[in-house]
């Protein structure tokens, strides 16, 4: 008999609570906060951008994902059957006029002051060349204003633009305007002539010939040397005589710079706007009238006679 006893094992099953869930939940709930914080980020960069950029990410998002995954732009979109056929011009325009609506507006303006620029350096040019008219560099002011290219021909005392008292033009008058008929053709735009004068009265008050008749007869005297040097006729709009309402800038009211012709190659939307008024009655403007000579003036001294 072997005296080696049996070993015994006994098993026993160990009973626990509830146990560990794992960590998933942390991990979905990191991405929600990652995801969240990345939202107010993008609205915080929204609401500090401007107009530009928050039209270039609605565009953006507008941009099929096919688009954006190969890298294009927009070509997914074309409507062109043909492969390789290209975006169509005529839609990217209407795509960027559509995100800015004022776009269109303002590129005309653009282009439109670009050929008024253009206009002006071709005047100071052909200024600076002739002779006669180098002298009148001082008498000759140009200017861009919201009616357009505005042309200025401003009397001094040494030389006025007309014979005392009358619309009988100056012979460097008369050749400064003819000299500027061709380059006024250049453009389509329409232009504007108007008279000015100074504050001395005619003896006869306003109740006779005034300075209201004399600035007109100016202007219509510049409106013929202009058509005599070439003018196309279609393209005056307006002539008009301002008598002493509109002084010169800084100048007294009896200053010779108030005698002056403006002539303005006008901006196309104001020329338009002045067509416009023929709904409500006649344009704005003089006829002819005959010029007179050595009318009487109310004053002393050599001004007495003012031009």
């Amino acid at each position: 008999m072997s005296s080696e006893r049996p070993v015994i094992i006994i098993r026993r099953k160990k009973r626990g609570g509830g146990g560990h869930h794992g960590g998933a939940w942390k991990i979905a709930f990191a991405d929600f906060m990652t995801a969240l914080m990345a939202l107010f980020l993008v609205l915080w960069m929204l609401a500090n951008s401007g107009e530009a950029q928050k039209a270039a990410v609605a565009e953006y998002f507008r941009t099929p994902l096919v688009v954006a995954l190969m890298g294009g732009d927009r070509e997914g979109a074309n409507e062109n059957v043909i492969p390789g056929g290209g975006s169509d011009p005529a839609f990217a325009e209407g795509e960027r006029f559509r995100i800015d609506p004022q776009l269109a507006s303002r590129l005309v303006d653009e282009q439109e002051r670009a050929r008024l620029k253009q206009l002006e350096r071709r005047i100071r040019e052909a200024l600076s060349i002739n002779p006669i008219l180098k002298e009148l560099k001082d008498q000759i002011l140009i200017d861009l204003t919201p009616e357009g290219l505005r042309i200025q021909l401003v009397d001094t005392e040494q030389r006025p633009m007309f014979e005392i008292g009358s619309a009988k033009v100056a012979p460097y008058m008369r050749t400064l305007l003819r000299t500027l008929a061709p380059m006024l053709n250049e453009l389509p735009n329409r232009i504007q002539i108007s008279g000015h004068t100074d504050s001395l009265p005619y003896a006869g008050g306003e109740t006779g010939y005034s300075n209201w008749e004399l600035s007109a007869d100016r202007a219509n005297a510049s409106r013929r040397e202009l058509i005599a040097g070439g003018l196309a006729l279609e393209k005056l709009l307006r002539t008009s005589g301002m008598s002493d309402r509109i002084p010169f800038k800084g100048s007294a009211p009896n200053d010779a710079a108030n005698r002056r012709i403006a002539v303005i190659v006008l901006d196309s939307r104001f020329a338009d706007s002045i067509l416009e008024q023929r709904e409500y009655g006649p344009l704005p403007g003089t006829g002819d009238r005959p010029a007179t000579d050595g009318a009487a003036r109310v004053g002393t001294g050599p001004e007495a006679a003012k031009p």
